[in-house]
């Protein structure tokens, strides 16, 4: 009793001696969410597109034409440029210390808070370097500047020693090489050739004047992983070649694409684009600042939306076809396939990570200056023209015929049904032998839909966590979009008005990633399924698929592991014998590539399902049975945080592993 009332009284001593005061990159490493949004994969492979982007400024800027980007065995990047290289002469306000040094472990340091140095660049907060130094286990930092070398190692984001000379060299610019920390990231995490691939590769399609060469490591090819060793990206095409190679093998309803590249108004910058619309109407939209992804989109592409489609329509007012009117953005934007790349300056972003353009001027914009020339184009080809605005009028009136009659009739041979959301349909009439997998995010929408079988099996790509019908107001659900989409899709209603012949599918398959958030997505949809649609349930018509979480190779022999304790088991039973076992672990079902997801999780001869269900109420024991399961439901899922918290006490003593 008396330690408590210790601890008590020590607690109440709250004080100014108390509060910390965290310098220098100190917050960076005590919260490194804050500023490369975790400490997960995808937050390490950030830290190299923070790199990336700083060369990239330096090449729209005009002042690099070659970028370099290699992978070496050992998790150490190496980003090398030919720019105008960082500073090395002593910073004015740090008597002692060269620019380079405080660039590197000062936050918000910089050359690109003002437009005197870039006039558009992706760094803005001036954290991006100081941060990849902050966390960093290792980093180098070469600088050849007046045909001399400087060097200058730091450690955690501490130098190790003064900014020296290295001896005279015969070209320009920064190299950074840099090992992210074990102690940030464990020892798990590595960097991927294909990620980072891939992101070399936007990189050159975005800005048709560098060239970005990229090596790896060859042993770090492995399996089905296509990565070149090595490669010389370089697009005089810019994102017209992107979108070419992107639709290769897809037929889209004009034989020219809509691309281009002007300046803005006022000197403001420039844009670029690329747009065709695929007859099969699975469209995507990659945007971009100042060469930085935005996958939430924002004002630009609100911009080109609006261009779109006000272009549609005053084309069809200019030929005459008052139906134009029924075209929504959803046919003009949403069935259509747009690369969008504006480049502006002092641009404003949603957070460190950057996912989301904010600049409200960026609508007006990138809406005047596409909407221009999108007229030129409709009207230079007026065959395609009106054939493409034709059927973007023939899915509006049929998306609005479905809205008014809720008619869920499968589409037919001649006429495709466009249905809401990013539903990538089957092509079978009827509902025997068909099956909708509910997939999370448009990443593991995309591998889903190329692993799919097209004439039996759709894919319905949901956005995040669902809402938890549980605890939401019955107006919520009714405004919730996803979950409009998604009741659509299966055409059977909800509640009383709920008809399991009128489903679209013979079955409906929850497909989440094989960790704690899939298992998340999981429970919110089946109790959304629970609740509003019983009868799903009792048909036998809702099941769970089971992606593996390891993929175990052993010379030309390779399986898939559920889970731990699956893969402990295969390890003793399957792998036994000599030779080198490799394991690698899935992040997420948009990591698999689609053969794999195919053999895995969605071919039916070799996939696994679990059917969910619900005890019968046709005995004392079943009626017990449900009520339970509706108690738990509600403990767990409902508004009441109180029964959560009861529940994790009486059960807490039961957790072995935990995966966080």
């Amino acid at each position: 009793m008396s330690d408590l009332l210790a601890t008590a009284r020590k607690k109440d001593s709250y004080s100014a001696h108390d509060i910390e005061v965290l310098e220098g990159l100190e917050p960076v490493r005590r919260r490194p969410g804050m500023y490369i949004g975790g400490t997960d994969e995808a937050a390490m492979h950030h830290l190299v597109a923070e790199v990336i982007d700083n060369a990239m400024d330096e090449a729209v800027a005009g002042y690099a034409t070659r970028i370099e980007l290699e992978l070496a065995d050992n998790n150490t990047v190496t980003v090398r440029d030919n720019g105008r290289g960082i500073p090395i002469d002593n910073h004015p306000k740090f008597p002692g210390k060269s620019a380079l040094e405080v660039i590197l472990t000062t936050l918000h340091s910089g050359g690109k808070f003002s437009s005197k140095v870039y006039e558009t660049s992706g760094g803005l907060h001036g954290v991006g370097i100081s941060v990849v130094n902050a966390l960093s286990e290792e980093l180098t930092v070469e600088v050849a500047r007046d045909k001399q070398l400087y060097v200058q190692t730091y450690s955690r984001g501490a130098p190790q020693g003064k900014l020296k000379p290295a001896g005279a060299v015969n070209r320009r610019g920064t190299t950074i090489i840099f090992r992210p920390d074990v102690e940030i990231f464990g020892e798990r995490i590595k960097f991927k050739p294909a990620t980072l691939f891939r992101m070399a590769r936007s990189k050159a399609y975005l800005f048709r004047g560098v060239e970005i060469r990229w090596s790896c490591d060859p042993a770090l090819i492995k399996g089905e992983d296509t990565t070149p060793v090595e490669a010389v990206l370089h697009f005089p095409g810019g994102l017209a070649d992107y979108l070419t190679t992107s639709l290769e093998g897809r037929n889209t309803l004009t034989p020219q694409l809509f691309s281009g590249m002007a300046d803005l108004p006022e000197g403001k910058g420039k844009v670029e684009w690329a747009v065709a619309w695929p007859d099969d109407g699975e469209g995507f939209c990659h945007s971009y600042c100042n060469t930085i992804p935005t996958p939430q989109g924002g004002t630009h592409e609100s911009g080109m939306r609006s261009a779109l489609l006000r272009g549609l329509r005053a084309y069809g007012d200019m030929i005459g076809n008052r139906r134009t009117a029924s075209v929504t953005g959803d046919e003009a934007f949403g069935d259509a396939t747009v690369l969008l790349s504006l480049f502006i300056r002092e641009p404003q972003f949603q957070g460190q990570t950057k996912d989301r353009l904010a600049t409200a001027e960026a609508t007006r914009l990138v809406d005047q200056v596409v909407k221009d020339h999108f007229d030129h184009w409709l009207t230079a080809d007026p065959v395609s023209s009106k054939a493409l605005l034709d059927q973007l009028i023939f899915k509006a009136e049929e998306r609005a015929r479905l809205s008014q009659a809720k008619d869920m009739a499968r589409k037919t041979a001649t006429r495709k049904l466009r249905l809401p959301g990013k539903l990538a349909d089957c092509t079978q009439n009827s509902a025997e032998g068909t099956e909708i997998f509910l997939v999370e995010g448009d990443s593991a929408g995309g591998s889903a839909k190329q692993a799919r079988n097209r004439d039996t099996q759709a894919i319905l790509p949901l956005r995040g966590k669902i809402l938890n019908v549980a605890s939401a107001s019955t107006d919520k659900l009714r405004g919730n979009q996803e979950l409009a989409d998604l009741i659509q899709a299966l055409g059977c209603g909800l509640g009383s008005a709920f008809d399991v012949n009128k489903l679209r599918y013979e079955r409906v398959i929850i497909m989440t990633d094989a960790d704690v958030d899939g298992a998340h997505i999981a429970s919110l949809l089946m109790t959304f399924f629970y609740r509003e649609t019983p009868g799903l349930i009792n048909a036998g018509r809702l099941f769970l698929a089971q992606p593996p979480l390891y993929r175990i190779s052993q010379g030309d022999k390779t399986v898939y592991a559920r889970d731990d304790a699956h893969k402990d088991e295969l390890l003793e039973s399957v792998f036994s014998g000599r030779g080198k076992v490799e394991i690698s672990r899935f992040k997420g079902l948009g990591e698999m590539m689609p053969a794999q997801l195919r053999e895995t999780t969605m071919h039916p001869r070799s996939r696994s399902l679990l059917r969910v269900v619900v005890a019968s109420p046709g005995s004392e024991d079943g009626l017990a049975e449900i009520k339970a399961t509706e108690e738990l439901v509600e403990s767990l899922m409902g508004r009441k945080a109180e029964l959560r918290f009861q529940f994790i006490q009486e059960n807490a003593r039961f957790v072995r592993d935990v995966d966080i």
